[in-house]
């Protein structure tokens, strides 16, 4: 153990034995013989006697010396030193590897030589830190020495372990520092490899699994129901796009951050990877919301093509069902409601060809991101689908047009319908009121002959206008025949009117030949009366003729006749001219002529009596 420990240097080595051990047998130790193979001579002496071969200075007081001394402080600082010198030793063996694994050979060489001896068996910020304190230590250490305070250098290991710490710390902090910034570099490259790892998962995903999914939706459904399913289903891959752009955006945050810490060497690699992944990201987004929009343009289409087709049917119905309205202001709230509804349905076939336009243009433009994709078939079939339904609803517009021209014209033909009738009743309603001013008003006979055959010009006058009103009747009740011929209904003039209006003429005409009559006969009696009465000498032959006042006489009481008789209509009614006493003052009128024609004839018979009545 001596000579692995001692060192060369060492000329004697006393082994101090205890007082007792010389109370025993004496035993010789032959030291001397193995001076040669030691190196250096052996003596055993007493604590006594040591001071023959070493100073009392350099002695502790168990040997009797003055040296003070604290072998356990000592052994304590010596382990760690030795501690310390063996652990910097390994650990400065194992940064020079990793650090020269670092520097040389090629990259995968590297790679290699740093993932097997990457981390050190130590670690190093506590070996610096253990070597600082001892350092510390070893530069600060006085003895205090005795109780009297006697201070005293540090032992010459002690001494010589100073240099060999700093210079062991000073290796350890250049290893260290250099081991720092391989690490630096080595947490980099993986850093950057890792983002390169999940920029490339990205890519790959959006380029394979997200684009083949795009691929396989391009229709644009047939129906709301078949739009919104189609759009439900794109939301299912937008969900699975979203988790990808949330990688994206992590992605791009962290080359961001290494783009701003500026290391030259990486900037051109980290702008070509972040490149690509926006490049690609923007694409699939883009292709994601044009998609999004077709299928929301072509939901709006199929919304008002449904719209659209729910009010044409509404529209054929209202003109499918046969309408019998009850006047003319129904018909016209029938016809402003199909107006209302035919315009409706052109704003509504309006609004489909803007939307249908606007997603015709939208798949046009679906052939700039295809990925080399025919989508020909596909958009073929879409385009005929919405030109297809334009076409349909365009047709059944046209239907409906047509039958609105059809039923606007029959609602028109029953307006006239109905304005002839009304018109027809009004013929019937001013017949009769001419029939009842004819009975009622029309009793004179006149004064004289001349008064006479005015009332009978007037009475004349009087029938042309019940004439014209007859046949204006008449003519409306005939174009309701035709009206209701064209409208295909019952003929309506076999009601009441017709036989109203007949009924009201018949007995207008016979009114109207009695009024003739009894004028005819005033007029008769009226002009004989007067030929009578006049004074005419120079024919007194002609009023001498008895046949005349007997003729006078005749037509006298006829007329008189006549003012008592009741009009009898053809249905065996009776109806009398005037009241009563207009019919009396007409009598007593034309009895006063007769009288006057009598007194006329008894003066022509007894001349003298003309004397005395004169």
């Amino acid at each position: 153990m001596l000579q692995n420990v001692v060192p060369a240097e060492v000329s004697l080595v006393c082994v101090v034995k205890p007082d007792e051990f010389w109370d025993k047998k004496v035993t010789h130790f032959c030291f001397w013989k193995e001076k040669d193979r030691l190196g250096f001579e052996v003596i055993l002496v007493s604590a006594n006697k040591l001071t023959r071969y070493i100073e009392p200075c350099q002695l502790t007081e168990d040997f009797g010396g003055s040296l003070t001394y604290d072998h356990m402080d000592w052994l304590n600082k010596r382990l760690v030193f030795e501690k310390f010198t063996k652990e910097s030793t390994s650990l400065l063996d194992e940064l020079a590897l990793i650090n020269n694994g670092s520097d040389k050979g090629n990259q995968q060489e590297k790679e290699r030589s740093v993932d097997l001896n990457f981390l050190p068996s130590v670690d190093p910020e506590t070996v610096l830190q253990t070597g600082h304190e001892l350092l510390s230590e070893l530069q600060q250490r006085r003895f205090n020495g005795s109780d009297g305070g006697v201070s005293w250098s540090p032992m010459d290991d002690e001494l010589l372990a100073q240099p060999q710490v700093m210079k062991l710390l000073d290796s350890l902090r250049e290893q260290y520092t250099r081991y720092q910034e391989v690490c630096r570099q080595r947490s980099k490259r993986t850093q950057l490899e890792e983002i390169q790892q999940k920029v490339m998962q990205v890519v790959n995903w959006l380029e394979g699994p997200g684009s083949e999914q795009l691929r396989a939706q391009w229709g644009i459904g047939d129906s709301i129901r078949a739009s919104q399913a189609l759009q439900q289903k794109h939301e299912e891959i937008e969900s699975q796009h979203s988790e990808w752009f949330a990688v994206y955006v992590e992605l791009n945050q962290q080359i961001a951050a290494l783009l701003n810490a500026g290391d030259e060497e990486d900037l051109v690699e980290l702008k070509s990877l972040q490149q690509q992944l926006s490049d690609v990201c923007y694409r699939q987004a883009s292709q994601l919301e044009f998609r999004q929009n077709l299928l929301q343009a072509a939901l709006e289409f199929h919304g008002v093509a449904q719209d659209l087709s729910q009010q044409l049917d509404g529209l054929l119905g209202m003109l499918c069902v046969d309408v019998a309205p009850a006047d003319g202001a129904s018909i016209q709230q029938t016809l402003k409601l199909l107006e209302e509804k035919l315009k409706s349905v052109d704003v509504g076939l309006q609004g489909l060809r803007e939307k249908g336009q606007g997603l015709l243009d939208q798949i046009s433009n679906q052939a700039s991101w295809a990925y080399g994709k025919d989508v020909t078939i596909e958009n073929k079939e879409n385009v005929d689908h919405i030109q297809g339904v334009m076409e349909d609803m365009q047709l059944r517009k046209q239907r409906c047009e047509d039958m609105v021209d059809v039923r606007r014209l029959k609602m028109l033909q029953m307006v006239q319908l109905f304005k002839c009738e009304e018109d027809a009743a009004q013929a019937v309603e001013w017949l009769s009121e001419l029939l009842d001013a004819l009975l009622k008003t029309h009793t004179r006979l006149g004064d004289d002959a001349q008064e006479t055959k005015v009332l009978l010009e007037k009475h004349r006058k009087f029938v042309d206008v019940a004439q014209s009103t007859y046949d204006y009747g008449r003519q409306l009740l005939q174009a309701t025949v035709v009206l209701c011929q064209s409208l295909r209904c019952t003929s309506r003039s076999s009601g009441d009117t017709l036989p109203r209006l007949n009924r009201v003429w018949k007995q207008f005409t016979v009114a109207s030949e009695e009024r003739v009559h009894r004028l005819e006969m005033a007029i008769a009696f009226h002009s004989n009366a007067e030929k009578i009465l006049q004074d005419c000498p120079e024919e007194p032959e002609a009023i001498n003729d008895e046949e005349q006042f007997d003729e006078v006489e005749a037509v006298g009481k006829s007329l008189l006749d006549r003012l008592t008789v009741p009009v009898v209509y053809p249905d065996g009614t009776e109806q009398y001219f005037g009241s009563p006493s207009d019919m009396a003052s007409t009598a007593e009128h034309i009895r006063d002529r007769m009288k006057l024609v009598s007194l006329k004839r008894q003066q022509l018979r007894h001349p003298e009596m003309m004397t005395t009545e004169s």
